[in-house]
């Protein structure tokens, strides 16, 4: 069974998201977090309804962003399995856009 997503479980899965996909969490705020023209993005925590971001963007600085799931997620594998999916989801909707 996996972890539910503490506070603790949000902190670990926040630092490998920013450390080793910082371009995914742009992606999350670009696409569903309604911020097409992020810099940067930051993921500032995560919880079972969606996560919340710090994005930058030119000449406004960092906004925050709440990016909500498509439906509850209560274990860190079941976060793990969602982010997966939205990224891929992600990049499908750039690469329409970009055609």
């Amino acid at each position: 069974m996996s972890e539910l997503i503490s506070p603790d479980i949000s902190d670990r899965i926040c630092s490998h998201m920013n450390e080793d996909h910082a371009d995914a969490v742009v992606l999350y705020a670009k696409v569903f977090g309604n911020s097409p023209e992020a810099q940067t993005a930051k993921m500032l925590s995560i919880d079972s309804q969606g996560m919340d971001l710090s994005v930058s963007i030119e000449r406004t600085g960092s906004i925050p962003v709440r990016v909500k799931f498509d439906r509850p997620v209560n274990t860190a594998e079941d976060a793990h399995h969602t982010l997966i999916d939205m990224v891929k989801q992600a990049r499908k909707i750039t690469a329409s856009q970009k055609a």
